[in-house]
């Protein structure tokens, strides 16, 4: 599908409804593009948690590798599914969701065997106590206007002290322009601004949301949906890595951080 207008950026509210309609037709709309750019840095089988390229085969956010073999896990916003190929090298049986449809092709064009769902994160069609594990890396929770009501379905759909680890853009990134060279790094809004950044079309829908918690919120948030924060990684840019990723790159990523990724466990 190709966009035959120049979207307005602003900063205005958008609720529920706004932002996933918005974000299933972005994602539709830019996947082919998305995974053009990234899909060689992702790879078809990696768990990478962001842009700095943070392995999950290194990390270990989820838990022992031991611990994944015959693991249920849902993958929340998981694009093409390569996450959850790797997990299912490992010896785990992901399910892969996203809201796009033109992603999860993307998905099928890959193969693997996942399984693959379409659905809202805010709505999970999946019967209560249904997974041991839950993850996201960069998936839905930035798009979401209410993440708390994504995290207690998360925790609804979790088996007692289940593990649920996300990745998103690390907060900070709010308060400094989108750009990855010297000009990326002067403040240039206010960090405690929670309006959304929006993307709006000429008759001023929006065409692309993402919305802003700061650290404090990120992590109320988690204690409301029903969680315990367990650890909070804020990974290093590592020499090896020499790409820019959008206003990410070495020069920023060696000075401020870039991704958080929220390790919690369902609380009781």
């Amino acid at each position: 599908m190709i966009q035959d207008f120049e979207p307005e950026a602003t900063r205005r509210s958008a609720g529920d409804a706004e932002s996933s309609r918005a974000s299933r037709g972005w994602w539709d709309r830019n996947a082919d593009e998305y995974q053009t750019e990234h899909g060689a840095f992702l790879g078809d089988d990696r768990f990478v948690w962001g842009p700095e390229g943070l392995d999950e085969a290194e990390a270990g956010l989820l838990g022992p590798v031991s611990f994944l073999k015959g693991a249920d896990v849902l993958e929340i916003g998981a694009g093409a599914a390569q996450c959850s190929r790797w997990l299912a090298a490992q010896g785990a049986r992901p399910v892969a969701l996203d809201l796009s449809h033109r992603q999860l092709q993307h998905a099928l064009r890959i193969g693997g065997g996942i399984p693959l769902v379409e659905a809202d994160a805010g709505a999970l069609p999946f019967r209560d106590e249904s997974f041991d594990l839950a993850c996201s890396a960069y998936g839905a929770v930035p798009f979401v206007a209410d993440p708390v009501k994504v995290f207690r379905e998360v925790r609804r759909v979790l088996r007692p002290e289940g593990r649920w680890v996300f990745s998103v853009t690390h907060p900070i990134r709010w308060a400094f322009p989108d750009e990855p060279g010297p000009e990326g790094l002067s403040v240039s809004g206010s960090y405690f601004d929670r309006t959304p950044y929006v993307e709006q079309d000429e008759r001023g829908r929006a065409v692309y949301v993402e919305h802003h918690r700061t650290i404090g919120d990120r992590v109320r948030d988690v204690v409301a949906g029903g969680f315990r924060l367990i650890d909070l990684v804020e990974p290093e840019w590592p020499a090896w890595n020499s790409q820019e990723w959008g206003g990410w790159s070495p020069l920023r990523g060696n000075l401020i951080p870039g991704t958080a990724v929220f390790v919690c466990v369902r609380d009781e």
